[in-house]
Parts: C-alpha cells; structure tokens; sequence
C-alpha cells in the first residue's frame, strides 16, 4: 500500500536548504513509491509543530514524518507536542529504534526519545535530525511496516 506522507523538519538552526534529513525522508519515500504531500521546515516550538501538523491533515497526509527536536536540549519540544496529541502511543518503535541505535552509536542512544502514535486517521513519527538516524528509522522500521500501519488505522 503506498501512503501519502508529510515531512516537517523541527528546528531552530536548519532551513530548507541545509536541511539533508529532510531530503533523506522525502527521498526514502519516494523511492518506496510512497507521495510527498508536503514538507516544511518550522521552528522547535510547540506551536509550529501543531500548525504543521494541521497542514499534514489538510494535505490529507496517513502519515506524518518530523525530525528533529527529540533530544534532551532545552528547546527540544517535539516529542511533548506529539505525545500530548497521540490518540495511541506506539512504544515499540522508540523501543526498536534505540535499541537498533545502539549497535550504531553505542551509549548515547538513550539520549534518543523517538517516538510513533496516532492521531486523527495519521500515523506520526518523531525521529532524532541525524541523517544517519534518520536513514535508520526509514530503512529498519518506517518503510517496512509504513503501508500496514495506515492500513491498521482503517480497520
């Protein structure tokens, strides 16, 4: 099943043009077959995130993409704005993705609060703003299992 998808990068230093995990999302869905309804890049604030969450809806995203703002650094916000909002949490996806980080980058995983759920009819995923996690999370989780996500979520 391919899914209509939605970037949004979350941060406060990274534009549209400096932006490569933004990129790296967008093309690992491409070439998953999967359409890019939109992308923006929005500040590390709660309520940019929400608007560009709303936007994702609009655009009549099944799932939406953030990067970034998933750290423990005091302006890191994305994961409180998501998890505030989630209809159902996924735990398991945080859970996989650090431990998959782990064998990459060894301790400071835990720093990493990736996070999945749902929220009206979508599918969200928090995912840290490395390139290198990024490619991790789409390759290792996201991709395989995107399109029986959305479809769970009609049933």
């Amino acid at each position: 099943m391919h899914v209509s998808a939605y970037v949004v990068t979350c941060s406060d230093s990274r534009d549209a043009a400096k932006d490569e995990s933004g990129r790296v999302l967008r093309e690992a869905l491409e070439s998953a077959g999967h359409s890019i309804a939109g992308y923006t890049v929005v500040k590390d604030d709660p309520e940019a995130i929400r608007g560009a969450l709303e936007a994702a809806r609009a655009a009549g995203a099944r799932a939406v993409l953030f990067n970034g703002g998933t750290g423990i650094g005091r302006r890191d916000s994305t994961v409180e704005t998501l998890q505030a909002l989630f209809e159902k949490e996924l735990p398991g996806f945080g859970e996989l993705f650090r431990m998959l980080s782990y064998r990459q980058v060894g301790s400071a995983a835990m720093m990493s609060r990736a996070t999945a759920g749902t929220y009206q009819g979508m599918i969200l995923f928090a995912l840290p703003g490395s390139p290198q996690a990024v490619r991790l999370a789409m390759d290792a989780l996201i991709l395989p299992e995107l399109g029986h996500a959305v479809r769970e979520l009609t049933r």
